[in-house]
């Protein structure tokens, strides 16, 4: 892709589990995909941040190839009950996964060499 052409940046954070499938599907389409290791914050799980250069109009493809290859699970978060005569543990199940997309337009992209 020139360099010319890329005026959006799309950073989005997947779970580690995602990225290998992920970042397949979207060379398929014919993107580069730069990721960094994150971490989230609530449950301390391990996160990957995909920064993807496109041109305008191909946001729907890439949404689409991470809908396909980013799956939400379900986790468990160990709490206590409040008020229990007993400190037992409870295990609350807590959603995680899918992919998180922001969108960015770029003013200016350069390759130096």
């Amino acid at each position: 892709m020139e360099s010319t052409q890329v005026n959006r940046l799309m950073t989005v954070m997947v779970q580690v589990q995602d990225i290998d499938i992920a970042t397949s599907a979207l060379n398929e389409i014919g993107l580069s995909v730069t990721h960094l290791s994150s971490s989230g914050v609530f449950l301390g799980g391990r996160n990957v941040t995909l920064l993807i250069g496109l041109v305008e109009g191909q946001e729907e493809e890439v949404v689409q190839a991470l809908k396909r290859t980013c799956r939400r699970r379900v986790e468990y978060v160990t709490t206590s009950l409040e008020g229990a005569p007993f400190q037992m543990p409870l295990s609350t199940p807590v959603p995680v996964g899918g992919a998180t997309v922001f969108t960015l337009a770029v003013e200016r992209y350069e390759v130096f060499s």
